[in-house]
């Protein structure tokens, strides 16, 4: 029998981590540009505003919130959803058929969204507090001081603000990421023209990265707005009319920067766990 290597479960965290680390600047701009109440800058503008008012470093504010966030959110949804494909895959004739793969990566990117939310919450605040005007400023030190205070001040259940619309949105994306990028690499590998390189790893990770983007934008934009909030907003219905107010393509406002910032992350997270998997994964017999 051959021999093949599988991830430990917290690779997913590790890779999502990594890959936090090249995007966060996107993802900062793209928290900007949803929570604008009317389109006054794209993405480029609204780069160069953080820039001039703040200086270079304010596109990483909030990258202890943005990494605490991967080691709760995506290595949840990593650790269940590669370990049970795994266990239900072993010994088995061939590859999971795609509707389990796709029912499997949502209920994995659920139950992340939901372990995700506190950490989601507090990213979200940090990148934006730069918009506030000076008194309304939180002034968070890190992530974990954010969580604290967030806890301290506003109690437990404002830490699970969104927590609804974050998982929802973590079942979305993780359809899009894992489940998809498990059957682009397969169709991929299927062909017989690439081999199981980083090549193959790349344009399967784009792929994913393109679904997950159109998956889940609308969920995103409320998931900002709802965590961005001081109390404006009743529910999620309530911030789903108001954000209808603006017209139908506010819920998919950011949706160039969206994709500019997770078709990348998609793309290193892979190419970062497939080298994990490579060089530190369990060996086992396929």
């Amino acid at each position: 029998m051959a021999e093949k290597r599988v991830s430990r479960w917290y690779f997913g965290g590790l890779a999502s981590c990594g890959a936090a680390c090249c995007t966060h600047p996107l993802d900062l701009i793209k928290v900007h540009l949803q929570t604008q109440q009317e389109v006054k800058l794209r993405m480029t503008g609204m780069a160069l505003h953080v820039i001039r008012c703040d200086g270079f470093l304010a596109l990483y504010n909030g990258l202890s919130a943005s990494l605490c966030r991967q080691m709760t959110y995506s290595l949840t949804r990593f650790a269940i959803y590669e370990t049970v494909r795994d266990r239900l895959t072993q010994g088995a004739q061939g590859p999971m058929p795609f509707y389990q793969k796709a029912l499997l990566g949502a209920a994995g990117g659920f139950a992340g969204g939901f372990v995700g939310t506190p950490a989601d919450m507090v990213n979200v605040r940090m990148q934006n507090d730069m918009k506030l005007p000076l008194p309304l400023r939180r002034n968070y030190s890190h992530a974990l001081n954010g969580l604290y205070r967030v806890f301290h001040e506003e109690g437990v259940k404002k830490l699970f603000s969104g927590a609804t619309m974050a998982s929802s949105r973590g079942a979305l994306v993780t359809v899009g990421q894992l489940s998809c990028y498990d059957q682009a690499k397969q169709l991929v590998l299927g062909t017989g023209w690439l081999s199981d390189n980083i090549f193959t790893h790349f344009l399967a990770s784009f792929i994913a990265g393109g679904c997950a983007t159109f998956l889940c934008q609308p969920l995103d934009v409320l998931k900002t707005r709802l965590m961005n909030s001081q109390g404006e907003y009743q529910g999620v219905m309530h911030c789903a009319l108001e954000t209808a107010k603006l017209g139908p393509l506010a819920f998919y406002k950011g949706l160039v920067p969206a994709g500019i910032r997770l078709v990348p992350h998609t793309v290193l997270t892979f190419i970062f766990l497939e080298q994990l998997r490579k060089y530190f994964g369990i060996v086992v017999l396929a």
